[in-house]
Order: C-alpha cells, then sequence, then structure tokens
C-alpha cells in the first residue's frame, strides 16, 4: 500500500542506526509501529542514490507482502513512504532470540524448539523463492510463548539458486556460532527441521558444504 509522504511522527524514538537506516518506534493512527528510514549517501551520485533507495525499500516491503502470504511470521507492512524513503511495520513487542539464547544458553528443550522452529522457517521463506539476507540472532524475535518471528528483511532478494540459499544458511551458522558459543548442535538441529521442511533442502546443503568450506580456506588464508 501507498501512501503520500508523511511526517514523521512526534512521538518517534530512535532505536537504531546502521550504515543503511534509521528504525524508529512511533505511533501511527494509533498503532504502536516500526519506521525504517533509509537515508542518502553523500558518497553517492545523488540520482543513483535515490534509484538504490527505493529499490531497496521496494524489496523489502515485498518479502514481507510475500512472507505474510504464504504464513510466515514476520511484522505486517503498514505502509511504503516513497518520497520519504521509509517502510512502516508493525510493532512487534518481543525480545530478539540473541537475548534469550544468552540468558538461557543453548541447551534445553526451549532452545531445541527454538531451533526446529528457525528450521523450519527458513525452508518456508526459501520455498517463497526468497533469501533473507541477514540471518543472525538479532533479527529474530522470540515471543514468551516460544514462537519466533523474522524481522529486517533489508537485504533480502528473489532467488531460487542453490548457491544463495546456501550462503543464507552459512550466514546464519556463522552469526551463531559467534555470538552463542558451542551451539554447533543447536545449528545441526536447524540444518535437520530445514531438512525435512523443504524438498530442495539435499540439493542446497550439499552446496552449503561447499560454501562452509570455501569460508574456512579463507580463514586460513586470512
Amino acid at each position: 500500500r501507498k501512501w503520500k509522504q508523511m511526517s514523521l511522527p512526534e512521538d518517534a524514538v530512535l532505536l537504531s542506526q546502521g550504515a543503511e537506516a534509521r528504525v524508529y518506534k512511533a505511533t501511527v493512527e494509533g498503532q504502536p509501529c516500526i519506521i525504517k528510514e533509509r537515508f542518502p549517501k553523500q558518497y553517492r551520485v545523488r540520482e543513483l542514490d535515490r534509484k538504490l533507495t527505493a529499490r531497496r525499500n521496494a524489496q523489502e516491503a515485498k518479502a514481507l507482502e510475500k512472507c505474510l502470504a504464504a504464513g510466515i511470521r514476520v511484522p505486517k507492512l503498514l505502509r511504503v513512504d516513497k518520497a520519504a524513503s521509509r517502510v512502516v511495520m508493525e510493532w512487534i513487542d518481543a525480545p530478539p532470540l540473541k537475548d534469550y539464547l544468552r540468558e538461557h544458553g543453548v541447551q534445553g528443550e526451549e532452545q531445541t524448539k527454538a531451533a526446529e522452529q528457525l528450521g523450519k522457517t527458513v525452508a518456508a521463506i526459501h520455498q517463497t523463492q526468497l533469501v533473507h539476507g541477514d540471518l543472525t540472532t538479532s533479527n529474530i524475535l522470540r515471543h514468551s510463548d516460544g514462537t519466533l518471528v523474522f524481522i529486517d528483511f533489508g537485504l533480502s532478494f528473489v532467488t531460487a539458486t542453490e548457491e544463495n540459499r546456501a550462503v543464507d544458511l552459512y550466514v546464519l551458522e556463522r552469526a551463531l556460532l559467534s555470538t552463542h558459543p558451542n551451539s554447533e548442535a543447536l545449528f545441526q538441529t536447524v540444518l535437520d527441521s530445514y531438512s525435512g521442511a523443504f524438498e530442495q533442502a539435499k540439493a542446497v546443503l550439499r552446496r552449503f558444504e561447499d560454501v562452509r568450506a570455501r569460508g574456512r580456506k579463507r580463514s586460513m588464508l586470512g
């Protein structure tokens, strides 16, 4: 849904700022929401920057809509403000999975359930011919009942290649192991769950082993 340019709400609170965007929490039409605002890059040619920003906003919005249509738990898309380079999404009142794993560790029944759900959800995302592009435990929220919600589709794109799907899994593995020590078994549960939920998983996991080997080689070479 496209709207005319809106001003940033008065109650907007800056939650984070990355290399590409600022993320605010605010109230829009009485509803708590997240506003993701991509800002201009001074080092880029203005017209090129405008086109790239518009493309990334559109990609993120379309990814959310595709996931929602497939029954994947992601924030609802509320607005796309092309003029202000903003995407407005539902506010999900849940902490990141990273916090839960840091507090409770990587072993246990709830952790295994989370890993199984994670693997099935990544499979579902790949089934829609999307890759997330930035799978980390910071970009997965966990409700108190254990339900996971995937967020931040800013680097997502449409693809059906085994290589891109394998890289998506490799990014998740590196993020998990670097943030949560001794989580190898937890990640294997993710892979097992992914394998059981995705018809093309066998070919993707073969390619994943290649991607993993290349990553190890790069690490050895520095």
